[in-house]
């Protein structure tokens, strides 16, 4: 047993030499980049989705230097030495900015036909799961929850120095969880004195913000966001035994999942305590111009109450839908794929249930929410939840929401975009440097064939995307993770 630890010790002392040695940005990135990658870029003839909500700009020339955006327009001069790349019939986009972006995935135990064994585990994908975001064209992540924390945060240094490839990341805390055992891998909360320290001792580790979960009380809740307030920080919060009403009235910052989890006007709701329904049955009630989703959404753009949409994770439990890519289900182990079919084939073979039924009808209530939300000046932030069994999977799931937020949602191509980057740039305080492609800002940027303003699925062909200015090829990144994902 000594024999075995000591050698163990050596490899991992071996490896951390070879890692702190040989990792250089170029030498860890080379082989995924995109052309020659010159400090100085022009991009001629390209179509610009500028992420502002603003008219499409055509036959555009836009100069990268460095990492900034120097030029933007029709006749703009060429650098001498600039790399050129004639992209005729491409979009240029601003990166996406993931904000319920998880660096885990869900995994179901000896999933079958019949379902599946306890427990529901989340584990860590910091290998692939960064590199799927990055290739899909998303640029910022807010994890959004995190189970290995000291990975999240350790994940957001290795990557700002080149060490590691994948987006920026902001980490946030292990989830505020009360008392329950639906996961194993969360800490459960002792009541309020006990959420500030945790909320002071994950500030002092490097987490940017905190999640509040489903079965939080509210003296939790309202401690959490005096704490991380006078830290300077924000809480979200996937919520369940606290409404949205009462969290807009503590303080919080952000809410998650649309209007899906909201329990206020749930039968059997008690008061800090996750009801049976766990917001469905609210859902059900609240048609978009009822009073009482008129009130509600009056008080959250009165608190300045911000909402993610993630409707990627719940379009998944409809029955037929998605119908995922053959790129994005190449990514999948094979025990990720099965797993991932036999749940999809358990609803397609239920179509005609009564909880099927419900669940359209609750989508359809809550897409129409969210666009009333923002009629009434809300600021509504985009994400995917990677935790759909397969069903959502990093990248290509925030893609699909961009996609439903204009199919399914009602809005433009160029509100949607808006909304999946320069509003999380916004509510992130970034909105200066990402989120928009404008001179000066960060060369942090998604470059698709075709044209996402007249056919919204083009957002899919990404073939470059530049983080800082570095340019990375795609495809190239899609296949160093092909049959990873649900491994690590």
């Amino acid at each position: 047993m000594r024999k075995a630890l000591a050698l163990f010790c050596a490899f991992a002392l071996s490896s951390h030499m070879a890692l702190s040695q040989s990792a250089s940005p170029s030498s860890v990135a080379a082989k995924y980049l995109y052309g020659k990658n010159s400090p100085v870029k022009v991009l001629q003839h390209v179509r610009i989705l500028d992420g502002t909500g603003g008219a499409v700009l055509q036959d555009q020339t836009l100069v990268i230097e460095g990492s900034k955006i120097s030029r933007i327009g029709h006749d703009v001069s060429v650098p001498s030495g600039a790399e050129v790349l004639d992209l005729t019939g491409y979009t240029v986009l601003p990166g996406l900015v993931g904000m319920h972006d998880h660096i885990y995935y869900l995994q179901r135990p000896n999933s079958d036909a019949a379902g599946s064994e306890p427990p529901t585990l989340l584990p860590q994908m910091t290998f692939s799961a960064p590199r799927m975001y990055l290739a899909n064209g998303v640029t910022t992540i807010r994890t959004a929850g995190s189970v290995e924390p000291y990975a999240d945060i350790n994940l957001r240094r290795l990557i700002d120095s080149g060490r590691l490839i994948g987006p920026h990341v902001e980490p946030t805390a292990p989830y505020l969880q009360g008392t329950n055992d639906i996961f194993l891998q969360m800490h459960t909360l002792t009541g309020a004195d006990d959420a500030v320290a945790f909320v002071n001792f994950w500030t002092a580790a490097g987490a940017t913000n905190f999640k509040a979960y489903m079965h939080i009380t509210r003296a939790e809740l309202a401690a959490a966001i005096r704490t991380a307030h006078a830290n300077h920080l924000k809480v979200t919060g996937h919520l369940c035994s606290v409404t949205y009403p009462e969290a807009a009235e503590l303080g919080i910052d952000n809410l998650e999942h649309g209007f899906f989890v909201n329990t206020q006007l749930d039968p059997d709701k008690e008061p800090d305590q996750c009801s049976r329904e766990t917001g469905a049955a609210t859902l059900a009630k609240m048609t978009p111009d009822s009073p009482a989703a008129v009130a509600l959404i009056k008080l959250l753009v009165a608190h300045h109450v911000a909402i993610t949409s993630t409707l990627p994770v719940f379009e998944a439990n409809l029955a037929g839908k998605p119908t995922l890519r053959s790129k994005a289900l190449a990514t999948l182990t094979p025990g990720a794929l099965e797993a991932y079919l036999y749940n999809r084939n358990r609803r397609n073979t239920s179509a005609d249930s009564p909880a099927l039924q419900r669940g359209a009808v609750n989508y359809n209530n809550d897409v129409q929410l969210e666009h009333k939300f923002v009629d009434a000046g809300g600021l509504l932030m985009a994400g995917l939840d990677p935790t759909g069994n397969g069903a959502t999977l990093p990248g290509f799931g925030d893609q699909h929401e961009v996609e439903l937020l204009v199919t399914d949602a009602g809005f433009t191509s160029s509100e949607a975009i808006k909304i999946a980057t320069l509003n999380g740039a916004t509510y992130l305080g970034q909105q200066d440097h990402i989120g928009s492609v404008q001179v000066g800002k960060d060369a942090d940027l998604m470059i698709v064939k075709g044209d996402p303003s007249v056919h919204i699925t083009d957002i899919e062909n990404v073939e470059i995307v530049l983080k800082d200015g570095t340019a990375y090829d795609s495809n190239k990144l899609l296949e160093s993770v092909k049959g990873r994902y649900g491994q690590y």
